[in-house]
């Protein structure tokens, strides 16, 4: 069975890293929900406004957010009970990690894209 991770900040715009993401992770055989309120559709795949309107499990959620709206979204992940966080460079401000962690998760802090083994240069 597929792992299923939410690409929170999900972009329609394939030169994003939040696009980038929906993109590496499919390739690795990963489950992808992306998670943004801009679109309805990302590469295919029914977008969602949060993480907590999604139905299904989700395994990992991977952040590519402005820090001003990661803290928030860190209440929505640690309410749906996701326990793999990773924290992209850009989303990884001292006071998201701080409330990640004040919610009881423990955010990884580096590119998720090379953490599954590709290169965001070849999307």
């Amino acid at each position: 069975m597929a792992r299923v991770v939410a690409v929170v900040g999900a972009s329609r715009d394939r030169r994003k890293f939040g696009n980038k993401a929906v993109r590496a992770f499919r390739r690795r055989g990963y489950e992808v929900v992306p998670i943004t309120p801009a679109a309805d559709v990302i590469e295919g795949l029914p977008a969602y406004s949060s993480v907590l309107d999604v139905a299904g499990r989700i395994d990992l959620a991977t952040v590519y957010l402005e820090p001003a709206a990661g803290e928030s979204v860190m209440e929505e992940i640690a309410r749906r009970g996701i326990e793999e966080v990773w924290l992209n460079p850009g989303a990884d401000d001292p006071g998201v990690v701080a409330k990640a962690r004040a919610l009881g998760l423990e955010p990884i802090l580096d590119c998720s894209i090379v953490g599954i083994g590709e290169s965001p240069a070849s999307y």
